[in-house]
């Protein structure tokens, strides 16, 4: 694959979810290494962080995109015409805090389309475009999430395990065809992600979080090695090796005890009467 030394180097890479947090500093991470950048989000920020990633001295084209429907995955791909995509950071995503059934339909349906549905249709098309070329390298914004039942964050955590299970498999695939993927898991890091999916009043969402420009160093010069998969930090990565030798019963009630929204005094509301206390 091409050597990429900081300097303009006319390779393109396409990041998701780019308008701030770990896909802004993954754009910003290519750009420093000479990429051009198609940057795309739903947020009309994206806009600004555009601005901000020219100062790098990089072209960079940006998008507002709903990539959770088939219009917004397709905005992408008209966007690139004909040339070539030599990385793509699959980043774009949405959470949801609280219990499956108190959360609305559409905002459950939103989360599934935009973290498993839109991310497959944008790695299906992009990636027949590497397959073809022969090089590429992906990245894929999984989470540890993925490896604990999500009690009180259900849907995020299941579309988690989803992705991280599909990089693996995704890898195997193209493991003789000169394209690469990397699947970075990282642990709760300091993000907009908390604030939007309701989890602020919970343990989870109140805890020291991990620099999302860190995260996203270490998930990009993993892709750049082409590893298969990378846990940025040492706690995330002895809560990933816990994770795998506990049993899930006990993972889905330590999690409900971490995304349970707590009541105004600091802890989480008391079981119904009707039902004996969680052990």
């Amino acid at each position: 694959m091409p050597d990429t030394s900081p300097g303009r180097t006319g390779l393109l890479a396409v990041v998701t979810g780019a308008s701030s947090g770990i896909g802004y500093e993954l754009a910003r991470c290519c750009a420093r290494h000479g990429y051009d950048l198609l940057i795309a989000a739903d947020e009309p920020q994206i806009e600004v962080a555009a601005r901000q990633l020219r100062d790098e001295g990089t072209d960079v084209t940006a998008l507002l995109a709903d990539l959770s429907t088939p219009d917004g995955v397709e905005q992408v791909c008209a966007a690139l015409g004909s040339r070539r995509v030599d990385v793509l950071c699959a980043n774009a995503g949405r959470g949801l805090g609280h219990a499956f059934l108190d959360q609305d339909f559409a905002a459950i349906q939103r989360v599934v389309e935009t973290n498993v549905t839109g991310t497959l249709h944008l790695l299906h098309r992009v990636g027949q475009i590497m397959r073809a070329q022969h090089e590429g390298r992906i990245l894929i914004t999984g989470s540890i999430a993925g490896f604990v039942p999500g009690t009180c964050q259900a849907v995020y955590n299941a579309t988690k395990a989803f992705l991280d299970s599909f990089s693996y498999a995704l890898r195997h695939e193209l493991q003789h065809t000169g394209v690469s993927v990397t699947c970075l898991m990282p642990g709760a890091t300091e993000t907009d992600f908390f604030e939007r999916a309701d989890l602020l009043d919970t343990r989870l969402g109140q805890q020291k979080k991990a620099d999302p420009a860190e995260v996203a160093r270490v998930g990009f010069d993993a892709m750049m090695r082409g590893e298969g998969e990378v846990v940025p930090g040492w706690q995330n990565k002895l809560r990933a090796a816990i994770a795998m030798v506990t049993p899930a019963d006990v993972l889905a009630e330590q999690h409900r005890r971490m995304a349970e929204p707590q009541d105004a005094s600091g802890s989480a509301p008391a079981a119904p009467a009707d039902k004996p206390p969680a052990p």
